[in-house]
């Protein structure tokens, strides 16, 4: 049996909703567990975790790898960090067989507009591309670690397969992806969209958002995620883009 835990509740509302987010985000993944631990009888299915690059915290090197600790800065990525505690430790007493994943920044989101603190990294592609203004609350020289949602569906059909003996003891990933600045993002839309399309992005800063951005990792170098198999469907952040025209646009845009 296949379980997914993504119990979530994003970096910005947790922020401003402590008891909500403590709910959502480690209540929620903690019932999950426990009502897995309590079928009992030698049942040990394989639980997926999302986790999230939030459970890092600066001050970072230049790309972090598999040995950097957990220091989250933000409530959000505490619990997320807690969540992978307790999925190493329910593994380790053989309650179930967990596999944490700490996807980057999905992008780009489909849907309309929401209040994650990250929305914006999605916003100012995905609007214009719709013929609609996008706010960017943040500089372009901000860098960020990101991901399609194809690849990140990718990334859980491998978690949900793998031998997970190969992975050993410690059961959490960080998952690949594309390290880019905002002005990196908007010059990709500008290649594949036309200037036009990336005119419709305004800049409004917002000091909360700047503040909540600052602390967050910009760059990975997933080498144990790689070699165990895990891999992204883009290797440009024009990828990224185009996927997003193909999968979710029907190949089309508002030029």
């Amino acid at each position: 049996m296949l379980a997914f835990a993504a119990s979530k509740l994003g970096c910005l509302p947790a922020e401003l909703d402590f008891e909500k987010g403590v709910h959502v985000n480690l209540d929620g993944s903690r019932a999950l567990i426990e009502a897995i631990r309590a079928t009992g009888d030698g049942f040990r299915p394989r639980l997926v975790f999302t986790s999230s690059i939030a459970v890092f915290g600066a001050p970072f090197p230049d790309a972090i790898g598999d040995e950097f600790f957990h220091t989250p800065l933000l409530s959000y990525g505490t619990q997320k960090a807690i969540g992978e505690l307790l999925l190493a430790d329910y593994t380790r007493r053989g309650f179930m067989d967990g596999v944490g994943i700490r996807l980057p920044t999905i992008n780009i989101r489909p849907g309309l507009p929401n209040k994650a603190a990250s929305g914006f990294f999605s916003g100012i592609l995905r609007e214009p591309l719709a013929g609609k203004e996008a706010i960017l609350p943040v500089s372009e020289d901000v860098r960020h670690w990101h991901a399609s949602p194809r690849s990140a569906v990718g990334f859980l059909v491998h978690a949900g397969s793998i031998d997970t003996a190969k992975i050993g003891p410690r059961r959490n990933l960080s998952m690949p992806g594309i390290s880019a600045t905002v002005g990196e993002q908007i010059a990709a839309l500008k290649r594949v969209a036309g200037d036009k399309v990336a005119a419709r992005i305004k800049r409004e800063p917002d000091p909360f958002i700047i503040g909540i951005v600052a602390g967050w990792p910009r760059n990975f170098n997933p080498k144990r995620a790689l070699e165990l198999g895990f891999t992204t469907s883009e290797k440009t952040f024009d990828d990224i883009i185009r996927i997003h025209i193909d999968d979710e646009l029907g190949g089309k845009f508002v030029a």
